[in-house]
């Protein structure tokens, strides 16, 4: 993505499809997944749970990846799904023309999912293997 993508407040097919207001909710989730990340992690070591256990914080870590990775892209990949985007108030949508860039929002959307699967099972990864 380039610098002048990263600093617009326009839709752009395939790279930019949410404004100020999306990207602090994605913030929020992503801080939120972090948070529930590391509680969960810590719960689980302090009552000596079973190493299978720690597979567990996937879905904490997933959450927290999906929310880190739209804000850093500036794109939601459920608004990508749906050929629409928001730079507006919050939950005022509109709607994607073009089929072609429908198509481009699409393929980000899979991207930055396939990403955050990676992150989350990373970041599992990491706790699974941590010697505690």
């Amino acid at each position: 993505m380039s610098s002048e993508s990263a600093n617009t407040n326009t839709y752009q097919a395939g790279s930019c499809n949410i404004g100020k207001g999306e990207i602090r909710r994605r913030q929020f989730v992503a801080a939120f997944g972090l948070l529930l990340t590391v509680f969960s992690t810590a719960s689980l070591i302090s009552n000596h749970a079973s190493r299978g256990a720690r597979f567990g914080v996937f879905l904490p870590a997933f959450v927290f990846s999906i929310g880190w990775i739209q804000s850093r892209r500036k794109f939601c990949l459920a608004f990508g799904f749906m050929g629409t985007f928001n730079f507006g108030k919050l939950g005022q949508l509109s709607k994607v023309a073009s089929k072609e860039d429908k198509a481009a929002d699409r393929a980000t959307a899979i991207s930055i999912l396939t990403q955050a699967i990676i992150l989350a099972a990373a970041i599992t990864g990491l706790i699974f293997f941590l010697p505690l």
